[in-house]
């Protein structure tokens, strides 16, 4: 089966949304503050859709499981995202390095499961790092060195890199909605203690509050459904392949919500990171491998629905 254009633009789109609409919310208020709220919130609501749709919770050494997940993938990425964009990174900048988890997913899965990489996902590697290097030229340029918001980009996409390996390699019971409640409830903890750790405010309550209206539910709930039903009409590897657009998407909402428009390097950087995508995903769709596509991005706190190897 192959992604429909409609299925596959809107995911794209939603997962894209998250980007400039999380970096308006944490100019509106400071990202501990943002992050609990929108945590607790998405708790709520994918906790009630549990409920009410019955879906199967993963259940004893497997809900530990499913605590390490989310305390990486969840909280340890949208800390180090959130600090990122309130530090100044601009949201396409982090949706590109975001967008490249599966090529560094296959590259720590390669070192932490001994999985042996093809050429095709080194290259791919090679591709994705350059891609990175040369979409953050201009910023090391204006700052004059690699400043630590840029080492929170990197903190983000290790936590959800990380994750995503634990999962394929632990998590194997369980819906991915009920997986993703578990996971939002976690990442409360990682997000209290940093909300508790760093001053808070919030200097434009109604800003603060229709962003992260806005992240709940078009993130935490649409962009949710829509990647679990892509990932049911075409498989994993064919829905991976969207990851090498969304960085794109995210820098024409950027544009038209915040007005920023980015530069040559970014634009290069996102031809070369949409390439390195694309090298990467030399998994056939239907072989039944478990492919991590989840870029779990600023925007979504959605897990895989793919079968995962115990």
């Amino acid at each position: 089966m192959r992604l429909s254009v409609p299925l596959g633009a809107s995911t794209a789109f939603f997962y894209a949304l998250g980007y400039p609409v999380g970096a308006a919310a944490v100019r509106a208020a400071t990202p501990g503050t943002v992050l609990v709220s929108r945590f607790v919130a998405s708790a709520v609501i994918l906790a009630a859709i549990v409920a009410v749709a019955r879906l199967e919770w993963p259940r004893g050494v497997q809900a530990w499981h499913a605590v390490v997940v989310g305390f990486l993938s969840q909280g340890v990425q949208f800390v180090g995202c959130y600090e990122a964009m309130y530090a100044g990174v601009s949201p396409v900048l982090v949706a590109l390095v975001i967008a490249m988890n599966p090529v560094v997913t296959a590259a720590a899965a390669g070192m932490m499961l001994r999985e042996r990489l093809s050429r095709r996902r080194i290259a791919a590697t090679v591709l994705a790092l350059a891609a990175v290097g040369i979409a953050f030229a201009g910023r090391v340029m204006d700052v004059g060195h690699v400043d630590a918001a840029v080492a929170w980009v990197v903190v983000a996409v290790i936590g959800l890199a990380v994750g995503g390996v634990y999962q394929q390699r632990y998590l194997t019971q369980g819906h991915p909605i009920a997986v993703n409640t578990i996971g939002v409830g976690v990442a409360l903890v990682p997000a209290l203690v940093f909300a508790t750790a760093t001053p808070q405010h919030v200097s434009d309550p109604a800003q603060a509050v229709w962003t992260i209206v806005v992240l709940v539910i078009a993130n935490s709930v649409i962009a949710a459904t829509l990647y679990l039903a892509a990932i049911r009409q075409a498989g994993a590897a064919a829905v991976s392949l969207l990851f090498g657009v969304i960085p794109s998407i995210a820098a024409l909402l950027t544009w038209a919500i915040l007005g920023e428009r980015p530069d040559i390097g970014v634009v290069l950087g996102l031809v070369v990171g949409a390439a390195a995508c694309f090298v990467g995903n030399d998994q056939a769709p239907g072989r039944g491998e478990a492919v991590n596509v989840t870029p779990s991005t600023v925007s979504t706190g959605t897990r895989s629905g793919v079968r995962h190897r115990g």
